[in-house]
């Protein structure tokens, strides 16, 4: 037997402290599952408890900053599962848990698969907005698939009778959970969707554990839920609960309550508006009916003034009058022309015609002759005028000087005329103008002399 020295004997701190280190490097962060005893909340926060199964136990601390974030208020004799370290409590020298999470045990399972099934149908755009239909704002008859008996279907009639009673409601029930309920809840939703005889349709129950609301996070449902052809309203559990039907469904009410609030219209509200309604047509038809009395008194006063039988009448008289007057003019017109035929009559008698003849004959061929006579005078003056201004004109026309040998000179790239020798230089080209034709030239020289 070795004998003990100072360096190999380990006081009870040391060896704690050594044991705790061991435990902490050798296992990771482990899953444990198991009963909730000896629970306790001191005022500091912490949470220590013991957590046991048939054969054995272990002492567990969730320090505060983890309680903090619990879901669930863990309680004796739940059945809870905690992810946690391995360490040592020297002062005791017992080993603990040192607890990171603590959830109900089996709801770790559960939310792992809803976060799955929540991935997989979010892929697949069963959530898209795009899929979702609009809920009526005054739906004839709505549809609730739900447990007859349970909380649901209470809150929502009790709404329906407080805010709407004439709204009638079909009841499509179901059991909410347990074995076979989704299937029962699949079954009603494409039954109502056949029947065809409700405008919309809540799918709900009260809250719950999540593995109460297992049938609201089935795969299947949430399909059923999504070919449905009538809108769907999914008002499962309390406002903090998410269910896959949840967001599927056309829309989402956090409580049953809320759903029937969504599809009934408040009574009081929608009298309020119908009377005002009935109030502002009465008012239009009042206004309507006024102008249009209005009009109808101009009309028949305009019908009055110019009725068709009063019309024809005043056409009848003046008729008669403008028949008086013909009858008169004519009278007095075929007077007028008997006298005017009498005084011809007479003049005819008076006058040869032949001899009248004889002297415009001979007036007229006075008249031509004087009229050849003037002409040919005229003529002859005219023609004195054009030619005397002609041998004008070709006196001053350039054209003449130009017959006389005279030249234009100018610029061969311009239209100015060369007035001067010293307009230009010795080598410039110019350009003469005669009478007939032009002449290229270039300046050799020149003299200035006249």
């Amino acid at each position: 037997m070795d004998t003990p020295t100072a360096d190999n004997v380990y006081t009870v701190s040391r060896l704690n402290q050594t044991v705790r280190a061991l435990l902490e490097q050798a296992l990771p962060l482990v899953w444990v599952e198991g009963e909730i005893s000896n629970l306790a909340r001191p005022r500091s926060g912490h949470i220590y408890f013991t957590l046991k199964d048939a054969d054995s136990q272990v002492r567990c601390a969730l320090f505060r900053n983890r309680a903090l974030r619990l879901r669930t208020t863990p309680e004796n004799g739940d059945q809870v599962r905690i992810r946690a370290r391995i360490g040592l409590y020297a002062p005791r020298g017992e080993y603990q848990l040192i607890a990171e999470h603590l959830e109900p045990a089996g709801d770790g399972a559960l939310q792992r698969a809803f976060a799955a099934l929540k991935a997989q149908l979010d892929t697949e755009g069963l959530f898209d907005p795009a899929h979702k239909q609009s809920i009526p704002t005054l739906p004839r008859r709505i549809g609730v698939i739900t447990s007859p008996t349970g909380a649901a279907i209470r809150d929502i009639v009790s709404v329906l009778k407080r805010r709407f009673p004439a709204l009638p409601i079909l009841i499509y029930p179901v059991p909410v959970q347990g074995t076979g309920a989704a299937a029962e809840v699949i079954e009603a939703i494409q039954r109502a969707d056949r029947r065809q005889e409700v405008d919309a349709l809540i799918v709900g129950r009260g809250g719950g554990s999540l593995e109460d609301l297992q049938a609201f996070n089935d795969e299947h449902v949430a399909r059923a839920i999504h070919a449905c052809t009538l809108p769907v309203i999914s008002a499962v559990g309390h406002e903090v609960d998410i269910t896959i039907a949840d967001l599927v469904a056309d829309e989402r009410a956090a409580t049953p309550s809320a759903a029937a609030e969504r599809l009934s219209p408040d009574g009081e509200a929608l009298a309020r508006a119908i009377q005002q309604g009935y109030a502002r047509l009465r008012q239009g038809l009042a206004r309507t009916l006024g102008e249009r009395r209005e009009r109808i008194t101009r009309l028949e006063r305009r019908l009055s003034a110019q009725h068709p039988g009063r019309r024809l009448r005043d056409r009848a008289q003046r008729l008669d009058e403008l028949d008086q007057r013909l009858g008169r003019a004519m009278t007095g017109h075929l007077e007028t022309r008997a006298q005017q035929i009498g005084r011809l009559e007479r003049r005819v008698q008076t006058q040869n015609p032949g001899v009248r003849i004889r002297r415009l004959s001979d007036s007229t061929v006075q008249m031509n002759q004087r009229l050849e006579r003037g002409l040919r005078e005229r003529i002859r003056r005219e023609r004195a005028r054009l030619e005397a201004s002609a041998r004008t004109l070709e006196s001053l026309s350039p054209l003449g000087t130009l017959a006389r040998g005279y030249a234009i000179v100018q610029p061969a790239d311009s239209g100015a005329v060369i007035h001067r020798a010293a307009d230009v230089a010795v080598g410039d080209p110019i350009r003469a103008r005669l009478s007939e034709g032009a002449l290229i030239a270039r300046v050799e020289g020149y003299d200035e002399t006249t």
